[in-house]
């Protein structure tokens, strides 16, 4: 009996993209069908190589342009298209702010379903380039090919690579020269040590064997000036140590401007370093972001926003919302910080607070919570570390009063139902949630609705060149 062919797949012709998507694609619409098309914009008429076929859509790619829609830019880093990220740098900055609205508008209206005042225009990012303080390379010995390198079908001598994971191919890494997310000393340092560890031999991580010397790294900039960079390793020899040694030290002379110099010898199958030692050679093991009036402590294992300028601005629209009015009260209002990270809403808010109750999941978070109180002479917070729907009950609600606000930002999974319950049941006069994932803040809302209804809602763009877009609603009581 013959063997079944495999379906071959259509090429559609001449299509107009019509609209950007999820996950940082844009789609189109061919016999009633939506097409979703990565690394196109609205307006580019192209010819598209179908990868896949459902019942209700199709995803494909762009093998043939016929036309350049005016939206469209050119793309400043030179791995656009292979690495993962930016996916929206050939559009222009201007439209990625109307799609990330349009994408809080879609999610809040077609899931929360509830009643919607006018949005705020989106609030850009000043910077569109160079915005990140944090960033995280892994090394391989495995580096992912391009398309073209495939099709040359050369064989390489060298397959040490330094970079980004490949989505779908967790072994591989896309070899970085440059990438524009932080300012150049990220390349200037990742590059230097990819030159220093391929002249000195030494072993690149090999992830399904979990063998090498050099695992990852990880680059912090602050607006202090300081920076901090952590080299993971993992050593297993007294020949390895001494070369992990001579690396820390040429980083050390080669870039005096590293104040915090630091390493890890991390042995697990994964590059979690939350539980491991900090090995400190350079420096402390922290460096100071200043917002406003205030210094936060930012150690290797802190969560910290990753765009400075532009979480400033959202932590003011957070205060904003919060206090909007309440500052004119006899008594300075109670406030719960659900979801506090390290305290930084928390302790941006105090001043204008009786108190400040934060809670969040991670114990580290909390003792840099209860520090960066400490360093601004902050006396009116109180933190908490454990899950929030075991934490935050009537027990507590009682003992510690009930909050005339609740701020909570929450992970992109949102609010467990408990913790809902349990906001219900304090019943504050006024709860801002801001979100990372208007899909799961939309479910929320609704959630919600029966007792307090949406005022206004913030969106603020994080993450320009991505489709991620931050939300702050502001919901007060309605009764």
């Amino acid at each position: 009996m013959a063997r079944n062919k495999k379906k071959q797949l259509p090429l559609l012709e001449n299509v107009t993209i019509a609209a950007c998507a999820a996950e940082g694609k844009a789609l189109a619409r061919v016999d009633d069908k939506v097409v979703f098309v990565p690394f196109v914009v609205p307006g580019d008429v192209v010819d598209l190589q179908v990868k896949k076929k459902k019942s209700s859509y199709m995803e494909a790619v762009a093998v043939k342009f016929h036309e350049f829609s005016p939206l469209r830019t050119d793309p400043r880093c030179r791995h656009y298209g292979v690495c993962g990220g930016c996916k929206w740098q050939c559009l222009q900055y201007e439209e990625q702010l109307k799609a990330k609205q349009q994408q809080v508008f879609d999610n809040l209206t077609r899931i929360g379903k509830v009643e919607l005042p006018e949005f705020q225009p989106i609030l850009g990012s000043r910077q569109v380039y160079g915005y990140r303080n944090k960033l995280e390379f892994g090394f391989s010995n495995k580096r992912w090919l391009t398309e073209e390198e495939v099709r040359q079908d050369v064989k390489y001598d060298v397959m040490d690579a330094v970079g980004f994971h490949i989505t779908g191919a967790f072994d591989k890494i896309l070899d970085i020269t440059e990438c524009h997310l932080m300012d150049d000393i990220n390349n200037q340092i990742r590059n230097d040590i990819r030159e220093y560890a391929l002249q000195h031999g030494l072993e690149f991580y090999d992830l399904r064997q979990n063998r090498g010397l050099l695992r990852s790294l990880m680059i912090r900039t602050s607006n202090t000036g300081e920076l901090m960079f952590l080299v993971q390793f993992r050593i297993d020899t007294p020949e390895e140590q001494a070369q992990a040694d001579a690396l820390m030290q040429h980083l050390s002379e080669t870039f005096p401007q590293i104040t915090s110099l630091l390493y890890v010898d991390n042995h697990k199958a994964n590059d979690t370093f939350g539980d491991q030692e900090i090995h400190v050679v350079k420096g402390k093991d922290h460096i100071f972001e200043q917002m406003e009036n205030l210094r936060f402590k930012v150690g290797s294992k802190s969560f910290y926003q990753t765009n400075t300028e532009q979480a400033y601005e959202l932590y003011k629209v957070a205060r904003n919302f919060a206090l909007d009015g309440l500052e004119k009260t006899a008594e300075k209002p109670l406030i719960y910080d659900l979801y506090t990270g390290t305290g930084t809403i928390a302790n941006f808010v105090a001043q204008h607070a009786r108190q400040v109750i934060g809670i969040e999941y991670v114990p580290e978070a909390i003792e840099d919570a209860k520090v960066n109180s400490d360093i601004n002479g902050i006396d009116n917070t109180l933190f908490f570390a454990g899950d929030m729907k075991d934490i935050l009950n009537r027990e507590f609600i009682a003992e510690h009063g009930r909050p005339d606000v609740i701020i909570t930002d929450p992970p992109r999974a949102g609010m467990h139902q408990d913790v809902i319950d349990t906001i219900l049941f304090a019943a504050p006069r006024r709860i801002v949630y801001v979100s990372c994932n208007p899909a799961t803040q939309a479910r929320d809302l609704q959630l919600l609705d029966a007792e307090y209804k949406v005022v206004k809602v913030q969106p603020v763009d994080m993450f320009p060149h991505t489709q991620h877009v931050e939300n702050v609603v502001m919901l007060e009581k309605k009764h």
